[in-house]
């Protein structure tokens, strides 16, 4: 396995414990138990439905399919790119692309919010601002809601009607004294469910990033991130807790390396994913975000190739683009994609 997945793989890990072990997790955790009431009782995780919805290139077994979001400068899709731009390299050898086309089709969106009594004080300034993810989604986009603290409830199953989408985020029910958030465990459980849509799919994770997980399925989440094809956006909802002046010096510091430790565990979960994590400040930079998730959803281009080799091993992936240009500095495109897959096992392997 190649040095660089060996060092990645590590990464959720040592987020976890740098969150978990600081003191400053309790403190997110029990924060509005001293202003609020007891909080509810857990609920029972809830499937949604997965209606199948259409896909735009058909291949077989023994081909890899690798989605690409390539953007500009500007953070805008790079829309129009011929298939002889891109550049696909398994194991860092280059191999032939056999099907390619950009696909502008509806996409799977499962929303899943964090519940916690952080999330509750400053519901306010993210989750109601979510009107921009809903109105600059598709009509055929469908999405699905589904909150977590220590385990996922699904609360809406998926649909077109963004409206009432948008009806049950407003209406989110939040663990109001002392909780666990098992963010890894709930998303590990929620790829599960995913694993039934056809079709292009996103999990927007919204989420202040703290995990408490105990769960052994932890050690496995990281590969399972790597080699599927669910991707994941992280929108941070920590940021507006960042003022820096409440409690003493060793408390500001403690909660200065959570807010670190919580930030790099949801980098590593978009980064492994070929998705994004965002850190937005306020409700207008929220909104800016949503729009950007909604665009994002909807366009990416999609790629297969014949593994070149059948040893049942997980191999890396590496989709760059090389646009040609007359001028001397040549255009910056941002590529995102999933880190790697697992291949087809040989013929006389045992079962």
């Amino acid at each position: 396995m190649p040095r660089e997945f060996t060092l990645t793989s590590g990464l959720i890990n040592f987020c976890r414990e740098r969150i978990a072990n600081n003191a400053w997790c309790t403190v997110l955790i029990g924060l509005a138990a001293l202003f609020l009431a007891p909080g509810v009782e857990a609920q029972t995780p809830t499937e949604p439905i997965v209606p199948p919805p259409p896909q735009a290139i058909q291949v077989d077994v023994q081909r890899v399919s690798v989605g690409a979001i390539v953007t500009d400068a500007k953070g805008k899709f790079a829309e129009g790119l011929p298939k002889q731009y891109f550049h696909i390299f398994d194991n860092s050898e280059e191999q032939v692309i056999a099907d390619f086309a950009p696909v502008d089709e509806p996409g799977q969106v499962l929303v899943l919010v964090e519940t916690g009594p952080a999330v509750y004080l400053l519901r306010d300034a993210h989750v109601f601002a979510a009107d921009a993810l809903m109105k600059g989604l598709s009509a055929g986009d469908q999405i699905a809601i589904v909150s977590y603290s220590d385990v996922p409830t699904g609360i809406l199953n998926f649909t077109r009607e963004k409206q009432a989408a948008l009806a049950a985020l407003n209406g989110l029910q939040f663990n109001l004294g002392m909780a666990q958030l098992n963010l890894l465990q709930s998303l590990n459980t929620v790829l599960d469910w995913m694993a039934k849509v056809p079709g292009k799919k996103t999990i927007v994770l919204l989420s202040t990033g703290v995990d408490t997980s105990q769960s052994p399925v932890v050690q496995t989440l990281q590969l399972r991130l790597q080699t599927g094809e669910v991707r994941i956006l992280c929108v941070s909802l920590s940021e507006p807790m960042r003022d820096g002046k409440s409690g003493n010096k060793q408390r500001i510091q403690e909660m200065q390396q959570a807010f670190q430790g919580a930030d790099a565990l949801l980098r590593a979960l978009a980064e492994n994913t070929g998705g994004r994590a965002y850190f937005p400040k306020n409700a207008k930079e929220f909104q800016q975000v949503y729009a950007q998730i909604a665009q994002l959803v909807r366009h990416e281009y999609s790629m297969t190739f014949v593994p070149p080799a059948a040893d049942g091993a997980v191999h890396t992936l590496q989709v760059k683009v090389d646009v040609p240009t007359l001028s001397e500095k040549a255009a910056e495109y941002h590529v995102d994609h999933r880190k790697a897959y697992i291949a087809p096992k040989p013929a006389d392997a045992k079962p």
